[in-house]
């Protein structure tokens, strides 16, 4: 019978808690590293783009997300609405479990829900880049509340709804595939991926590009952004990924530093490696 109700393992719960920090600090790491990329008079749309995915996501996630990521399965492709509408069954006690909580697994239903919304809120960011100067902020605002109900929570169903998980039935891919995806590669980087891909081909290049000049204005936010980042990332998959992940980014960084002509295209290239190395290593590992 789901949800399952019981006593929180203290230290999962502990670990959990400190992992969605860290998942949550990726998206403002993200709104410095595109930030400071774009032009002085760019920079705090790009910014508000990056942070306001995490109220329209958190919005979407307590209404409707959350219950059709990780409600019932149907035919593997989404989950039931009736499940978990409105967080329904993820918090507080039942009166035939006066002494427990919902949990998944060993953890709060609640904190697993808010741990799953900080991943739905860095694939919502990582889209913003592909925009840069060419979409207004309302605009921006439509599409990632779009973008994340017709998008994003079905992937996630696919990947993250494990059977026995949240409900007795999960999606498609971690059930008939057997893929189990720990560090998020198919529903936020593949996804936002391809995703930004199709919008930057649907909008255009920029206007005035490549005439006018448009070099990035801020190089310390953009150096900044991948060390959040990739601190952030610590928290999204489990420990033994941690070294395999800082080893390679730090002697890719050595590279860069060793070219002195062209300090500002040294450091803008490092920061760019360092967020594309943290992604694609962690993953192979």
């Amino acid at each position: 019978m789901f949800p399952k109700y019981g006593v929180p393992d203290s230290a999962n719960t502990a670990w959990m808690l400190t992992a969605f920090a860290l998942v949550l600090l990726m998206t403002p790491a993200l709104a410095l590293f595109y930030g400071g990329m774009v032009r002085s008079k760019s920079v705090l749309n790009m910014m508000m783009m990056c942070l306001s995915a995490i109220p329209i996501v958190w919005i979407i996630w307590v209404v409707v997300g959350y219950s059709l990521a990780f409600g019932d399965d149907h035919g593997g492709l989404i989950g039931s609405f009736g499940s978990f509408p409105g967080l329904h069954h993820t918090y507080g006690h039942d009166s035939a479990h006066p002494d427990g909580m919902p949990l998944v697994g060993t953890i709060p239903a609640i904190l697993f829900v808010a741990f799953q919304a900080g991943f739905a809120m860095v694939t919502v960011a990582l889209i913003a880049g592909a925009v840069a100067d060419r979409m207004r902020f309302l605009s921006w605002v439509v599409f990632a509340a779009i973008w994340s109900v017709l998008v994003y929570i079905p992937i996630a169903h696919w990947v993250f709804s494990s059977p026995g998980l949240t409900e007795a039935h999960g999606g498609w891919i971690v059930s008939h595939l057997r893929a189990i995806d720990f560090a998020g590669g198919t529903a936020v980087e593949i996804n936002s991926g391809a995703s930004a891909l199709v919008l930057a081909l649907l909008l255009g290049r920029r206007r005035g590009w490549p005439k006018d000049p448009m070099r990035p204005h801020n190089l310390p936010f953009v150096m900044l952004g991948p060390d959040c980042c990739g601190s952030g990332g610590s928290g999204s998959t489990p420990a033994r990924f941690w070294r395999p992940t800082v080893r390679p980014r730090s002697s890719r960084s050595t590279r860069w530093v060793r070219v002195p002509r062209r300090w500002s295209l040294g450091s803008l290239s490092n920061s760019s490696d360092m967020v594309v190395r943290h992604r694609s290593v962690r993953h192979r590992v």
